[in-house]
């Protein structure tokens, strides 16, 4: 497993700005809310979004999930939302993006080979701020964290977890970065696919 990741391997995702309107994207930040650390209320991230310029913000539970349609002049508006969470935070946030039809097209075909959830497994994604440098070969196991990186497909890495003793999983985010070289935020597979039920449901005219 590789050593420690330096503070520059950890980019801000960017995606290009759109010549079209309203392209619903989410936000995944990283590490907000965890330990009494890096605190940010679900509705001040709200209005930073929507301060920036962007639509139809919503969240999605306290882990910092961000459902918004981007503006134009997209660019502009994360790097408004960048300096406003660098403010509330006293650092860089680590952001990475996808939009909603990334997430739904993931959601559509479930990428663990017929692996499901249960009382002694959980599933997670992987999202990767960019592609490691050289693509690995999989499966990946971290054996502390009793963790399998079964496969990737862009910029996405899947996982199996299971229990490193009597009710307590292994948390497979850091043993990516370590293992691909790039920075990440994983979230739990149920709370991927809620994303996209939310997303779905939930629209806000602002």
């Amino acid at each position: 497993m590789a050593g420690s990741i330096s503070q520059s391997n950890y980019p801000i995702t960017r995606l290009p700005n759109y010549s079209i309107k309203h392209v619903t994207e989410v936000a995944f930040l990283r590490a907000i809310n965890v330990g009494g650390k890096s605190l940010v209320r679900m509705a001040h991230l709200q209005e930073m979004f929507i301060a920036a310029g962007c639509r139809n913000v919503r969240t999605y539970i306290q882990s910092g999930n961000v459902v918004f349609d981007a503006p134009r002049a997209r660019a502009a508006a994360i790097e408004h939302v960048i300096e406003a969470l660098t403010r509330r935070l006293g650092k860089p946030p680590q952001i990475v993006f996808r939009t909603l039809g990334d997430i739904e097209r993931l959601v559509k075909k479930p990428p663990f080979g017929g692996v499901q959830p249960g009382p002694r497994v959980k599933l997670y994604v992987a999202f990767l701020a960019k592609p490691p440098e050289r693509r690995p070969r999989f499966p990946i196991v971290s054996k502390p964290e009793n963790c399998e990186a079964i496969g990737m497909k862009d910029r996405d890495v899947f996982i199996i977890s299971r229990p490193t003793r009597p009710g307590f999983f292994g948390f497979p985010n850091l043993f990516v970065e370590e293992a691909l070289g790039v920075s990440a935020t994983t979230r739990n597979w149920s709370t991927v696919t809620k994303i996209v039920e939310f997303a779905r449901r939930e629209t806000v005219d602002r």
